[in-house]
């Protein structure tokens, strides 16, 4: 599920199928897995036809039998299988050594064929099992809402469902949006292009390890209703929850649960044995029935690659309760079949010719969606500049090497990356998921690599900067937050950490973006006063919104998000420069107290009482402190963040600061009496009431800088 950056994404059929070979088990002995374990080769017991080269000794590899596609598209060569294999083993098996990635599984189709599918590494080291194509399941992530799409265009197109009728039309009464003060209804459309103007609420929710937290889809929508913060339309921020009311107005509708729609109107009659929306676990009432046991054996784990440790399997991750936007779990074989589908305008493939296999003869020719339907997801929804992406009907619109477009979806898990893009001017498609969290770079980089390698230019080097950029410096440079986030509570302060974006101009003429995640730096598209760019180092851009001389906002290619600039309270380096200056102060206070002399001891009983409060004051910053550093330092690892929401140490620190900052209150009412003091020889001298009221201005203004942000709501995850 593509739903969250990382903490920093991201981030969401029950069938028999036909074995196809053994699987190689190995045991390796306790305690930590070293990474040079997982770069032994077991040998496949797939064939490796029509092909002498040899994949590389690291991952390990069990590959089918693609064929050579057959010219179909006027002007594209079609690729070679044994020039692609030895590409992608190249890329992949080093990507996996230099990102600690313990399985990938990887499709390409082209000309309604498979080319090439295999799985490099393994997909659980207790027993050692490694990746194989057909078999092996890995959680695909938001490019379950691509399933989802399909499903609310057939309904839209056979006239059961209006894409410009509000939603609450097909909900049930207890899931209905209200108003909350705005005055467009949410439509269907609305949700396919996310712009419903939801907040974007992860932690402690979203996911779940522990089944017994798992709820009904309905019940998790109505319990977890994100707040309206902008009028519907406006602009994208990405919304699962939107993509839960679309797949709950089909159940609506339908009236069957949404599994089922998905196994009787897709996976079934495409003969996509291996992919699901259900999950592994006990069967229990009102929820879906699980996964079938056939289809559990060959889920791969997921990973964390921990360099004390090594690899670490995380728990599985539950997505059942927002199922439409990312519960399903497929292999590389049957996304490799799905895309041939949206390949061609929803049919997969001719009808076959001569023999076939069964499963292949009965799929071959069904339709899952109609002409019209496959237009619309060429169609954009929202028309958009050149280079960002105008989300049409629900699926994502990709920039490729060549100025082609490909489109698709990504999507992302706590452990899992995948990435599928079909460009239909090559009649390619590429599918690829990794099971590890360190995974997400190969997975978003690969298709437009394989693209740029075999039909793009040549990779140009990094573009000059332009020095007339400088002298539009001002226009640019300040401080975004981006609009996924949550905007209450102590999510909202997370948010404002993790969604900022620092703008910069170079000496050079290039703009600089600095996020948590890391440092972009872009060139001028054109004037730079016009407000675009492009990555120095791929076909990414960014488009500002220019308002009255400056710079509003902007956004990116995936036009998934939109940031605004901000004030001066809502830049990080304010609450670091007010925090560290807090801390300072409130040492001061404690040491203060050793270090004073006879004289400063002289006091009235109001600077007495006031000195108490500071010094209370002192050891509550301190403490809020030191709990918010420890949190932060267990926060390295996104799960314990996610699943352990708020925590006990956020809570504690939160509190502290709330105590700390409604004294504040007392010591600003008693300002006028300390500098009122008493008699000469019973009051404090001028310079320890000059640091006192400097001291209650700095907490003062932390206190509000913390407000701001969320921070003083322990009550509220």
């Amino acid at each position: 599920m593509r739903f969250m950056p990382k903490l920093a994404v991201a981030m969401m059929t029950a069938a028999l199928w036909a074995p196809i070979g053994a699987q190689a088990q190995s045991t390796l002995p306790d305690g930590p897995i070293p990474y040079e374990a997982l770069t032994q080769t077991t040998p496949s017991s797939t064939p490796r036809p029509r092909t002498s080269v040899r994949p590389p000794a690291r991952p390990t590899a069990q590959t089918g039998a693609p064929e050579a596609a057959t010219p179909t598209t006027p002007g594209v060569t079609p690729l070679d299988p044994a020039r692609l294999e030895a590409y992608l083993d190249g890329v992949i098996g080093s990507a996996m050594v230099h990102n600690r990635i313990a399985g990938v599984t990887v499709s390409v189709v082209q000309n309604d064929q498979v080319i090439f599918k295999k799985g490099y590494g393994y997909a659980s080291l207790q027993p050692l099992r490694p990746v194989n194509p057909d078999r092996t399941l890995f959680r695909i992530g938001s490019i379950s809402k691509t399933f989802t799409w399909i499903l609310l265009m057939n309904e839209i197109q056979a006239g059961r469902i209006r894409i410009d009728a509000p939603i609450n039309l097909y909900l049930p009464e207890a899931l209905q949006i209200r108003d909350q003060g705005f005055t467009q209804p949410i439509q269907v459309a609305h949700l396919l292009d996310h712009t419903p103007g939801f907040e974007d609420r992860i932690l402690g929710q979203l996911m779940e390890r522990n089944f017994d937290r798992e709820r009904p889809m309905g019940q998790y929508l109505r319990q977890e209703r994100p707040r309206r913060v902008r009028e519907p339309g406006q602009f994208p921020t990405y919304s699962n929850y939107g993509v839960g009311l679309a797949g709950q107005a089909l159940v609506y509708v339908s009236g069957q649960p949404f599994e089922e729609l998905v196994e009787q109107k897709i996976t079934g009659p495409l003969g996509m044995t291996r992919t699901t929306f259900r999950e592994p676990h006990p069967p229990r009432q009102g929820i879906p029935a699980p996964m079938a046991p056939s289809l559990a054996r060959d889920l791969s784990d997921g990973f964390r690659w921990s360099p004390a440790s090594g690899f670490e399997t995380r728990p599985f991750e539950y997505l059942g309760h927002l199922a439409p936007a990312g519960s399903a779990s497929s292999t590389a074989a049957d996304m490799a079949r799905y895309m041939i589908v949206l390949l061609n305008d929803g049919v997969y493939g001719p009808a076959p010719v001569g023999e076939a296999a069964e499963g292949e003869a009965l799929s071959r020719g069904r339709a899952i969606f109609g002409p019209e339907t496959a237009r619309a997801f060429r169609t954009p929804l929202r028309p958009n500049e050149a280079g960002i992406n105008d989300w049409p009907h629900g699926f994502i619109t990709y920039p490729l090497p060549g100025g082609r477009k490909g489109y698709g979806h990504a999507g992302g898990t706590l452990s899992f990356s995948s990435n599928m893009v079909v460009a239909p001017e090559l009649d390619l498609g590429v599918f690829i998921s990794v099971n590890t969290e360190n995974g997400a770079e190969l997975a978003a980089q690969l298709p437009a690599q394989l693209v740029g390698q075999f039909y793009g230019p040549a990779q140009s080097s990094p573009q000059e900067g332009d020095p007339d950029l400088r002298r539009s410096a001002r226009l640019y440079e300040g401080h975004y937050l981006g609009t996924r986030r949550a905007y209450v509570g102590l999510e909202r302060f997370v948010g404002f950490i993790l969604s900022g974006v620092s703008v910069q101009v170079s000496r050079d003429g290039r703009l600089i973006t600095s996020r948590l995640g890391g440092v972009q730096t872009w060139v001028p598209e054109g004037d730079p006063a016009a407000g675009r760019f492009i990555s120095i180092t791929g076909p990414e851009r960014l488009v500002f919104d220019l308002d009255r001389g400056k710079a509003s906002a902007f956004q990116g290619t995936y036009n998934d998000v939109r940031f605004q600039r901000v004030g001066l309270w809502s830049r990080p380096a304010i609450l670091a420069w007010l925090a560290g200056l807090s801390a300072v102060a409130a040492i001061s206070t404690l040491m203060g107290l050793a270090l004073r002399n006879r004289r400063d001891l002289r006091q009235t009983q109001i600077q007495s009482q006031a000195s108490l409060v500071q010094t209370i004051q002192a050891v509550l910053w301190l403490l809020a402190m030191g709990l918010f550093a420890t949190w932060l330092a267990g926060a390295s690892d996104t799960a314990q963040v996610v699943y352990a929401w708020p925590g006990a140490r956020l809570i504690l620190a939160s509190a502290c600061a709330l105590v700390a900052s409604v004294l504040t209150v007392v010591t600003l009412a008693s300002l006028l009496s300390i500098w009122r003091g008493g008699r000469r020889l019973d009051s404090w001298p001028v310079m320890r009431k000059v640091a006192f009221t400097a001291t209650t201005l700095l907490y003062t203004g932390f206190a509000v800088v913390l407000f701001h942000w969320g921070a003083l709501t322990p009550w509220s995850s």
